[in-house]
């Protein structure tokens, strides 16, 4: 065991956990048992500091030594080590503070053995003097968080991207097939199951590009800007030099913001990506719904299409199969759906020069971005590639239902057709006789 302190008191802790006594504290006040804080959050926070140790090693400031040995701590945990020492809950008070410090400390320890020291020895390497050395939980934190969307919004713009394909494909495959057009889930006018996948395919475009575009939003980032934006404790060399070094680790083109004190205070961008995964959100959940439809059946619904039967649909009805993808991604939309307000009740709430509820903001935002990437990837493969048309069945729709009337309107009037329509109660094959006889 070993002793930490700090000014509220002392706390023992176990030699080999990597976190220190601010850690510990947290964990214990923000036990919520909800989920930990988002590994991509957690390693683009590794990432800042890798950067930094980079930059005051080129710039010879500070202990050359210790920096070269805080890469080195970096790197393994960018590649996958000391997972678990990662222990604080997603949601908790102080704007990002813990899950910075549970980093730091971390990062720490992890240098002091490989110096050859033991944990907790910070007279050698200490948590803040060194690994947080010019900066502050109100650059860190932000600029942490654009890097990690930034990474799943290119994710997910090419998931949509071959969502579009996918659905073009289809669009090609059944441009031929006549179908029965429904307005307000009432017969309308004749189109075909192509278009109808064309229309779909249309709406993801939109969303891959506004997802694509949206990342120049992201890019501007406050590191640098220290507690309100103003740079203090952070020298002007290592300001420059820090997003050189972060562009060059990231491989994305991360510029100083203009202005960091309006970063710091304002999540409006966050605000903004969000809206435009609800949108996405909002076409996945229409498309979906318009697959169940379309598949509703097999022989008292609708039946148009016919989805791939994935797994058995009841304990008690045997035979039975259900729309299980598509329903699976409307409650994804729904989650993203309600993760935007949580992201936009919590960034109205940025009071002065700091949002303390940042990290509702980065988990749900985080959230949301792996939610959408797991779905529309799911949806592709497991229901748009693999559903199939019913022909037959569209056709017998189509004849059945009087919407081909609406073609002789425009010579006859809209009452006298529906005049006729009325008079034969809606009889297709007598409508269709009344209407040709009025040509001769």
């Amino acid at each position: 065991m070993r002793k930490e302190k700090d000014k509220l008191g002392e706390i023992e802790l176990e030699d080999f956990v990597l976190y220190g006594i601010q850690t510990a504290r947290a964990r214990d006040n923000f036990a919520l048992e909800y989920k930990k804080t988002n590994q991509f959050l957690i390693n683009a926070i590794v990432e800042i500091k890798k950067a930094a140790a980079m930059t005051y090693q080129k710039l010879g400031i500070g202990d050359g030594e210790v920096y070269q040995a805080a890469v080195k701590a970096c790197d393994l945990i960018l590649s996958g080590g000391a997972k678990d020492q990662f222990v604080l809950d997603a949601l908790q008070g102080g704007a990002g503070t813990s899950t910075n410090m549970n980093v730091n400390e971390v990062i720490a320890n992890l240098t002091l053995q490989l110096l050859g020291r033991q944990a907790g020895e910070y007279n050698y390497v200490h948590p803040l003097d060194d690994i947080n050395r010019g900066q502050s939980t109100n650059d860190v934190y932000p600029t942490a968080l654009r890097i990690a969307a930034i990474r799943l919004l290119r994710e997910l713009s090419e998931s949509c991207s071959k969502l579009q394909t996918a659905l073009q494909e289809r669009e090609n495959e059944f441009e031929d097939i006549k179908k029965l057009g429904r307005t307000e889930l009432m017969d309308a006018v004749p189109i075909t199951l192509g278009a109808e996948f064309g229309s779909y395919a249309q709406a993801i475009a939109r969303d891959r590009w506004r997802i694509y575009k949206v990342e120049e939003r992201l890019r501007q980032v406050n590191i640098g800007g220290t507690a309100v934006g103003t740079s203090d404790t952070a020298e002007r060399k290592y300001r420059f030099g820090m997003i050189e070094q972060l562009r060059e680790l990231t491989d994305i083109g991360l510029a100083a913001a203009e202005y960091p004190m309006d970063i710091t205070q304002n999540n409006d961008v966050f605000v903004e990506v969000s809206g435009l995964l609800k949108a996405l959100a909002v076409n996945l959940m229409k498309i979906s719904n318009d697959f169940r439809l379309m598949n509703s059946g097999p022989y008292g619904g609708i039946g148009e299409i016919r989805l791939a039967p994935l797994q058995m649909g009841s304990t008690i009805m045997p035979g039975k199969v259900n729309p299980v993808i598509p329903e699976m991604v409307i409650q994804t939309a729904m989650k993203v759906m309600s993760n935007d307000y949580a992201i936009t009740m919590a960034a109205s709430h940025g009071e002065f020069e700091l949002n303390a509820f940042m990290p509702l903001i980065a988990d749900a935002l985080l959230e949301s971005l792996s939610l959408l990437n797991g779905a529309v990837s799911i949806f592709r493969t497991k229901c748009v590639e693999l559903l199939s048309p019913n022909r037959e069945r569209c056709k017998e729709l189509l004849n059945k239902s009087y919407a081909f009337a609406t073609g002789y309107t425009a010579k006859y009037g809209y009452d006298t057709v529906s005049r006729i329509i009325e008079e034969l109660e809606g009889n297709t094959a007598l409508i269709k006789k009344a209407l040709e006889e009025l040509t001769k």
